[in-house]
């Protein structure tokens, strides 16, 4: 089976023609033109309607992606400063636990320090009674 393409303006030209009746009499139209010529005006009309159709939506799609491209933008600015923010707090909440880990570190050392104190005076004592009984012992 062969395939035959047929272009549209060469549809739209036998359509011109169709439309304006075309007589062996009728041989200009009023405005000077003859029938191929009004056909082929109207196919060149037709092609700067579809020219002009095309560019205004190809703008209207550029301006579509711009306005896209800054929603996305202001989006990603918005997330940076939650994102900045969130780190700011945490990075305060570890140093507030950093100084709270201090805090209970020289607690925790006043407390051996007491501790190892208490252990020295009990020792001391027990190392005097110590020292009393054998004085006592070798009498």
């Amino acid at each position: 089976m062969k395939t035959t393409t047929i272009s549209l303006s060469s549809i739209v030209l036998a359509a011109a023609v169709l439309m304006t009746g075309c007589h062996k009499a009728e041989t200009t139209t009023t405005d000077g033109m003859g029938p191929a010529q009004a056909a082929g005006k109207a196919v060149d009309d037709a092609g700067a309607n579809a020219a002009a159709t095309t560019r205004e939506a190809a703008a209207n799609a550029n301006a579509a992606a711009d306005r896209a491209g800054e929603k996305i933008d202001a989006a990603t600015d918005r997330a940076a400063v939650k994102v900045d923010a969130a780190a700011d707090r945490a990075a305060a909440n570890m140093h507030e636990a950093g100084a709270e880990v201090r805090q209970e570190s020289k607690e925790a050392a006043a407390n051996v320090k007491e501790g190892a104190k208490d252990a020295t005076a009990a020792t001391g004592r027990a190392l005097e009674r110590t020292g009393e009984k054998m004085q006592n012992a070798s009498k």
